[in-house]
């Protein structure tokens, strides 16, 4: 009897504790404060192979299947040729540069991080929203120009984001094997188109004779003077984007300190066969006025992609269904490594305070969920702008990724000098940096020299482009405007609403050593190790010019 008499005095009681108990959890979720979210963390399961592989073909999409062919019919194989190659060197001193950071300290935040370590949390939170959208509008970008006449945008996009969504919730081991393969198919059409549209070029495919170097005699070569070759920058941006993927996906990988600096040197490769021979190979084979150079990127036409377009004129008449299965892995990868990304730079944003801490909470199979969700949902809702039309909402998409990798990468070149310094102001030893890299600080130094050339080319463009049009100087800018507005906002945030008054981290306050692949003093001692071969003998170098050599094939492959 008297324990009838106290059930109905406990039953409030364990009602006000299940609520509690809910409330606790939904703010614990909220708040990203739960243990789940403090305890699980993204797992380092991707080796060598996978980001050897996405360094190389990872981020292979539409702008070279497609959109490379414009840059030929606006100003000619020799300008798009230089263009490719200016950017091409601009490149690969932002993967250097970022190389031998994101070695030491591998983390999916990659330069959002460093810009907020080395320089201040402004930078890095612009620089981590900044990417975050670039890759969201670059994904959607790239199923825009994979559409059929009967088939809707945005169907294409159901039918492409959705498993890639649904892939990216398994494991991070599933996004490395799958981009490996995806990226295999994309490096292998590439190697046979080079192969292919050479030896057709050069009349070594019987009744089909090449063209030899006409394309590039009688004033071809150069189309429209400066104006239009500085337009090609953005054909280039677009299609070199994605080559800073290897440092987010450092922080998930096995053995970052040797894994990354592979996969860094291995752009070179990529700078060098994707895109400098390629385009070479379209500028020698069709001509800057043949109609299907505009019709590809226009119509998103598979039958008129320069790839097509060649492998057909050397007598491979099934080259439009080659080219259009190989195009549909190349938006699957794409996708997939925008998808990847974005969720592992909005995870890093939020478990840095940057962002809604839910953004941070991961599954114990280390996969953001919420980051993930957050990125399908604004996918999603990107296609709605197909209402306008996919040929505006992609001529817009195309300009705003364009400029917003342009920021990221000129920005990327001061966080590394600005990190060397600090590295030398705490009397730190370069031979305790897993990747040291050459010529410093030509490399980082000469990033911002040409992001500031190219910026400035991009408006003169805008500007005399004829009829002039306000539009076209809004769009080649409009990312400047998100910069600015994140770089300021954030800044007036911590200066009133968190009371900072101090904008930039101190040289000597500089945290060098969270996240560092080993202790100082470490570096030397371990690599020395490692260097020795299995008998324990140090591995020599011969003097003179096999040395040189061999500095360059260090820095190289």
């Amino acid at each position: 009897m008297e324990k009838d008499a106290v059930l109905p005095d406990e039953a409030p009681v364990g009602d006000e504790a299940v609520s509690k108990t809910l409330t606790s959890v939904w703010k614990r979720f909220i708040d990203g404060s739960s243990d789940a979210s403090a305890e699980n963390e993204t797992e380092r399961a991707m080796q060598s192979r996978h980001l050897m592989m996405i360094a190389i073909g990872g981020t292979i999409g539409t702008g070279i299947f497609l959109s490379a062919g414009s840059a030929i019919a606006l100003a000619g194989p020799g300008s798009a040729l230089l263009s490719y190659f200016v950017v091409g060197i601009f490149v690969y001193s932002v993967v250097i540069s970022l190389g031998e950071m994101s070695a030491m300290f591998p983390v999916s935040g990659a330069f959002s991080v460093f810009g907020s370590r080395f320089v201040s949390p402004a930078l890095g939170f612009t620089l981590g929203w900044n990417y975050w959208f670039q890759c969201e509008l670059t994904a959607a970008a790239i199923i825009l120009q994979y559409w059929a006449p009967q088939v809707q945008a945005w169907e294409w996009a159901l039918v492409i984001i959705v498993p890639v969504f649904l892939l990216q919730l398994i494991h991070v081991r599933v996004y490395g094997e799958s981009e490996y393969w995806f990226a295999l198919v994309k490096v292998l059409m590439i190697i046979v188109f080079i192969f292919a549209g050479l030896i057709y070029d050069w009349g070594g495919v019987k009744g089909h004779p090449g063209p030899g170097l006409s394309n590039f005699r009688n004033g071809q070569a150069f189309i429209g003077g400066f104006q239009n070759f500085a337009q090609t920058f953005v054909y280039a941006f677009y299609s070199f984007g994605g080559v800073e993927l290897v440092a987010v996906a450092a922080g998930e990988s096995v053995q970052p300190h040797k894994t990354v600096p592979r996969a860094v040197k291995a752009t070179f490769l990529r700078i060098v066969l994707f895109y400098i021979l390629t385009i070479l190979t379209i500028g020698l084979c069709i001509n800057w006025q043949d109609p299907t150079l505009l019709s590809a990127a226009d119509n998103s036409d598979v039958t008129a992609s320069p790839l097509t377009v060649v492998f057909q004129r050397a007598g491979f008449g099934a080259a439009a269904h080659v080219v259009n299965a190989v195009l549909l892995t190349a938006v699957l990868s794409a996708t997939n490594s925008c998808f990847y990304a974005s969720s592992r730079m909005l995870l890093s944003l939020a478990r840095s305070g940057q962002a809604p801490r839910v953004f941070g909470w991961v599954t114990s199979r280390g996969v953001p969920v919420p980051a993930l969700v957050m990125a399908l949902a604004v996918s999603s809702v990107t296609f709605l702008t197909t209402i306008w039309g996919e040929g505006i909402v992609f001529t817009w998409l195309l300009n705003i990724t364009g400029i917003s990798a342009l920021l990221v990468w000129g920005s990327i070149g001061l966080i590394s000098l600005r990190f060397r310094a600090a590295y030398r102001a705490q009397g730190r030893s370069l031979s305790d940096l897993p990747y040291t890299q050459p010529f410093f600080p030509l490399l980082p130094a000469g990033v911002v020299v040409l992001a500031l050339l190219m910026f400035i080319a991009e408006g003169y463009s805008a500007v005399k482009k004829q009829p002039f049009e306000a539009k076209n100087v809004i769009a080649t800018y409009i990312g400047v405007a998100l910069y600015i507005v994140l770089y300021f906002g954030y800044t007036i945030y911590e200066r009133f609403g968190r009371g900072v008054r101090q904008h930039f981290v101190p040289l000597l306050e500089v945290d060098l050593q969270t996240d560092a692949v080993w202790k100082p003093g470490e570096g030397a001692m371990i690599r020395d190790h490692e260097g020795k071969d299995e008998e324990g003998t140090a591995v020599t170098v011969t003097p003179g010019w096999r040395s040189w050599l061999s500095y360059a094939a260090k820095h190289v492959y």
